[in-house]
């Protein structure tokens, strides 16, 4: 994945720690901001937590990554993908990628209730193979 590309795409500005923000995210899949800080700082020993979050929700802003908040667990940030549900592990908290067309769900149920669907996401709770 090219992240200046990315940047660009999103016009954001291209540096070198957004591109290890990014890469860290990708190499994660789902990755919390104490895990992230806790990686970017062996790459960038100056960073802090607040240019870390400053990153992050500018990224959000731009919608180039997503937050996946998950009741009762800390919220998880992942580069934005095509729609997708969540299969979470309630015990050891695995955040694991499904194919599921939430658009066509979100659609109808706006449709049957009358509402303007602004987002929509599905995050299904369970014990992964490991953990059962």
């Amino acid at each position: 994945m090219n992240y200046e590309i990315l940047l660009k795409e999103h016009q954001l500005k291209v540096t070198p720690q957004r591109i290890g923000i990014l890469s860290l995210m990708s190499e994660a899949g789902h990755i919390t901001v104490d895990n992230l800080f806790s990686s970017i700082k062996k790459q960038f020993y100056s960073i802090s937590l607040a240019t870390l979050y400053k990153n992050i929700n500018a990224m959000l802003k731009k919608s180039l990554i997503t937050e996946v908040k998950v009741p009762e667990m800390k919220t998880h940030y992942e580069i934005t993908k095509t729609p997708h549900a969540h299969l979470i592990c309630s015990k050891c908290g695995e955040h694991k990628d499904i194919l599921y067309n939430i658009e066509n769900l979100s659609k109808s149920i706006a449709s049957e209730n009358s509402y303007e669907v602004d987002k929509a996401s599905l995050i299904i709770l369970g014990l992964c193979p490991k953990c059962k």
